[in-house]
């Protein structure tokens, strides 16, 4: 297995200047780290324009020679046209006629580094652990992004993971991929209240009804009636044996359990399969 140990650290990213001597122990590469991160908080699109796939600068929100600092909650990411119109205005004045935009951007810059600081604190526990169970080799964040550009790669998480550690060449890539989202075991609430917070319906304690819990991921052949077809999706279980199902077009009630098969166990994830982008 290869992992990229990424590197945010926040203390760089808060300081808005190079840190030296003792102040800056980690060793991580100032732009390269601030730059990276940029992209990955403005999702690699002008955060004026919206253009995606062009070329980005870094941006001063408040401009350097207005005396704005280099703290990364004062930059942004933005393509070359909207970056020489703005020039040395300040925002208020180059979004003087788009106010909602302007308040989702003095939001979104200002929002906390708490994915930055998951990153940096877990990256070690997550090798250690993988490392017990199976050959690991590490690299950074730079390896990963030369092994995509000597590939000649598109810029996107699957052929990151792709590019990641060590690599000699690239003599295949995937169309579709497999994308496990966290969902959740369901909740430890038994009643269902109405709009006014009074309980309404009191949730039984079984978990499973006829082999079968709710989350469950099941595929129901009904031969006949109104619901006949073949539903596959997400089961949510009845005592009375009637389930329905939540299928990519919308949910399915009714459904009887005689005609239910089990895919696979609720396990807290949810599994879609989708192009590579």
């Amino acid at each position: 297995m290869h992992v990229e140990r990424v590197a945010f650290d926040t203390h760089t990213l808060t300081a808005g200047r190079p840190l030296e001597g003792a102040e800056y122990q980690q060793g991580t590469l100032y732009g390269y780290e601030v730059r990276e991160y940029l992209l990955a908080k403005w999702g690699r699109a002008c955060a004026y324009c919206g253009a995606t796939g062009v070329p980005l600068n870094i941006d001063h929100i408040h401009p350097r020679s207005r005396g704005g600092s280099d703290r990364v909650s004062n930059l942004v990411v933005a393509c070359i046209s909207c970056n020489q119109v703005k020039d040395d205005r300040l925002v208020e004045e180059f979004l003087s006629g788009k106010p909602k935009l302007l308040a989702r951007i003095r939001a979104h810059a200002k929002a906390p580094l708490r994915d930055a600081a998951a990153a940096q604190s877990t990256r070690w526990a997550l090798w250690r652990r993988l490392d017990q169970r199976l050959p690991v080799h590490t690299a950074s964040g730079g390896r990963t992004k030369w092994n995509r550009t000597r590939a000649g790669l598109p810029k996107s998480h699957t052929l990151d993971a792709l590019c990641a550690g060590k690599l000699d060449t690239v003599t295949e890539t995937v169309q579709t991929v497999l994308v496990a989202g966290c969902a959740g075991r369901g909740t430890h609430c038994r009643t269902r209240t109405d709009a006014h917070g009074f309980p309404r319906l009191r949730l039984p304690r079984t978990k499973q009804f006829f082999g079968f819990a709710t989350g469950d991921l099941v595929r129901a052949v009904v031969p006949a009636g109104k619901k006949a077809g073949t539903h596959t999706g997400r089961v949510a279980v009845r005592a009375t044996g009637k389930f329905n199902i939540t299928t990519l077009h919308g949910t399915v009630q009714g459904i009887h359990h005689r005609h239910v098969r089990l895919l696979q166990r609720a396990d807290g994830y949810a599994y879609t399969i989708t192009k590579e982008q």
